[in-house]
């Protein structure tokens, strides 16, 4: 019998819920019709309540008035009371009964039963009103002559029929009012509704066609409700996050794809040169450690570039010996062989991990050697505050008005030099540096050529 009530309930839960409205529209407007349903019955049950009231009372005061002027025709001069004869008193006799104490003087003919309820009224004297049904709904009120102690009473009846048609007729033109009231209600809402949310719509065509990265338009720019400008202002900030994170994502890969580009030249290169001539097994075993050394070096090209992506700062801090690992840079074979690469300084530690002391130098190196004419000298020495390296060519230098935009992603003082790059080496070992507590600069005062310093914490 459980599970019988049960599935019971679980249908007539999913009837009401296929029934509930499925828009905000919807929603909003069945609301507004429940309230002004809720307040139509409370108005019409009240307006209908004073109605009947009003309409008993008008009753009571025509029955009293009639009485009243039935009263003027008895005499209690005497100690008999009597009952005058006038001139049209047949029209004053109509539902009329008189009463001298509990003595019936006069009734209406055809009285029948409702003479009872009229001598109950006697009985109990004084001023009362009585509703009774008896061929009908009848109002009787009684009323007594004079107050001096005489015990004439009149009795008068009315009926209550059209009075009862007015009040069903009241009835029924305001559940016709309620009608036509909540009906245009609903629509009104509906329709006031629709029009508040076509800002939202609005903004919803606009998002879709915007492009989180290319497009520069926001919410914010565009006049709308308080409410609205409020929810454009928070889509304002998290496009602007979005933005963000895919540029930062999209900086990310060149400059992956940009540091792997050289250990991959030389897996190619060495993998080339072993196809194409006999080798020795010395120099199979020299390749596959030149193979492998590069291998290792893209490893720890992901690495160091994911560590800072993750967080920006270090999540493996160490020291490396500064001169050993410029000597290691220097020696590479993508050197230019035209060109004379120094390393030279004092035996310092940097407060960097190897791998990440060489990620920042190696783009300063690369730069330099690519535009130097006939040297490049890279140098390290203890500063107050950590250690410095020095790299400085005797190429053309940057071109004074390009300077701000140095360390720019994507920025290239000339795209047509003839040389390789994309913009991202410089940006890529200043952001390194940063994330390791130092910094990347270029001294423009320089010349001829150029000199970048790298500023490190010591070891």
């Amino acid at each position: 019998m459980s599970g019988i009530r049960r599935r019971l309930r679980a249908a007539v839960t999913a009837f009401l819920h296929r029934l509930a409205p499925r828009t905000l529209r919807g929603r909003l407007s069945l609301v507004a019709l429940t309230t002004a349903a809720l307040l139509m019955l409370v108005l019409t049950v009240a307006f209908n309540a004073v109605a009947q009231h009003r309409l008993q009372h008008q009753a009571d005061d025509e029955l009293r008035t009639r009485a009243a002027a039935v009263a003027t025709t008895i005499d209690t001069s005497r100690r008999t009371v009597r009952v005058l004869e006038t001139s049209h008193d047949a029209l004053l006799d109509t539902n009329v009964w008189i009463y001298a104490g509990r003595r019936l003087l006069e009734e209406p003919p055809n009285a029948g039963s409702l003479t009872r309820v009229a001598d109950a009224l006697a009985e109990r004297g004084g001023r009362r009103c009585v509703t009774a049904d008896v061929d009908g709904p009848l109002r009787l009120c009684s009323q007594p002559v004079s107050a001096d102690g005489s015990g004439a009473l009149v009795v008068t009846a009315l009926d209550l029929s059209p009075y009862r048609s007015s009040a069903d007729t009241l009835l029924m033109g305001s559940l016709a009012l309620d009608v036509v009231m909540l009906a245009c209600t609903y629509a009104l809402t509906r329709l006031a509704v629709g029009r508040a949310l076509r800002p939202v719509r609005t903004m919803t065509d606009q998002a879709t066609q915007w492009s989180a990265v290319a497009s520069e338009e926001r919410f914010g720019s565009m006049r709308h409700p308080v409410e609205l400008a409020r929810l454009g202002t928070s889509l304002d900030a998290i496009l602007n996050r979005i933005r963000t994170l895919l540029r930062h994502e999209r900086q990310l890969t060149g400059e992956l794809s940009h540091e792997l580009r050289t250990p991959l030249s030389r897996i190619i290169a060495e993998l080339d040169w072993w196809q194409t001539r006999p080798r020795t097994a010395g120099q199979t075993h020299a390749t596959h450690k030149v193979i492998a050394e590069a291998a290792q070096s893209m490893r720890t090209i992901c690495d160091t570039l994911l560590d800072d992506a993750r967080g920006g700062t270090l999540t493996a801090p160490g020291t490396a010996e500064v001169l050993p690992a410029l000597r290691r840079l220097i020696e590479l074979p993508e050197v230019p062989g035209h060109l004379t690469v120094t390393a030279d300084g004092p035996q310092v530690e940097a407060g960097v991990p190897s791998a990440l002391l060489e990620r920042i130098i190696s783009p300063l190196l690369t730069n330099a050697c690519r535009y130097a004419r006939s040297k490049v000298a890279v140098r390290a020495y203890r500063a107050p505050d950590g250690v410095r390296v020095e790299v400085i060519d005797d190429g053309p230098g940057v071109p004074l008005p390009f300077s701000g935009q140095l360390f720019e992603p994507g920025q290239r003082a000339d795209p047509g030099d003839g040389h390789g790059g994309a913009g991202l080496g410089l940006p890529l070992a200043r952001r390194l540096a940063r994330s390791a507590g130092g910094e990347v600069t270029y001294d423009p005062g320089h010349t001829p050529g150029a000199r970048f310093v790298v500023s490190l914490p010591a070891g």
